[in-house]
């Protein structure tokens, strides 16, 4: 039985993922770096903390920057979208509905800044819905360790058998599933590349989040 649930954000709730896409290209051509064409610049980086990211850019492209420098023109270039464009994905309403309606606490555990992630959470008005929102801030080795969803597990009272982690990348997935997690991927396009092995390593996989409400209610049932 599913007893609380811990939500990813990019690429699961809200449709963001384009927008980090644009971004990465935009930083590095105003650092004189043509993206290269033998492998997906955001491909690589969405697997990192936010701080890996910005020396991986120092250390691939020989960026003359500091980490934080960089931290802080990315955060700055992706604001405003956050701020005022980025769209809550389809069905996120509604899921968040269902488990309040249940009694299924929730969360979020994000790679994304803290202050980009409150400013779209608050202007879609559901920034309440949550008990927690955790980043790499508060878990700097990021989800390629378990310690992220363990720690949102406690802040819920679960245990990782009855907790769902609902994500869109594969080693998000992977690293959940890992800690005795269950877990449910959500289809993301950015991720298309990945959907078989993801399907193979989630518990669940579905097309929307409309199809997550459904699963959790019949999971409840």
């Amino acid at each position: 039985m599913i007893r609380g649930v811990i939500f990813d954000l990019d690429g699961t709730l809200i449709d963001s993922m384009s927008v980090w896409s644009d971004i990465d290209r935009k930083f590095l051509a105003e650092n004189g770096v043509e993206p290269p064409s033998s492998y997906d610049v955001t491909d690589v980086v969405r697997k990192m903390t936010i701080e890996q990211a910005a020396q991986f850019f120092i250390n691939e492209f020989g960026i003359d920057l500091t980490p934080e420098q960089i931290i802080r023109r990315i955060g700055e270039l992706v604001r405003i979208e956050y701020e005022e464009n980025i769209p809550l994905k389809p069905g996120v309403r509604e899921l968040l509905g269902t488990l309040d309606s249940m009694g299924i606490p929730c969360g979020i555990a994000t790679a994304t800044y803290r202050e980009l992630a409150e400013a779209i959470l608050r202007r879609c008005g559901i920034y309440e819905s949550f008990r927690f929102l955790l980043t790499d801030a508060d878990y700097p080795r990021g989800k390629s360790c378990p310690e992220i969803y363990l720690g949102a597990s406690r802040l819920l009272g679960t245990s990782p058998e009855d907790t769902l982690v609902v994500e869109d990348s594969l080693h998000c997935i992977t690293t959940a599933a890992g800690a005795g997690f269950v877990t449910a991927a959500v289809y993301d396009e950015a991720s298309s590349a990945e959907s078989g092995e993801i399907r193979r390593k989630a518990d669940h996989y579905a097309g929307s989040l409309y199809e997550i409400k459904d699963m959790i209610a019949a999971m409840r049932s």
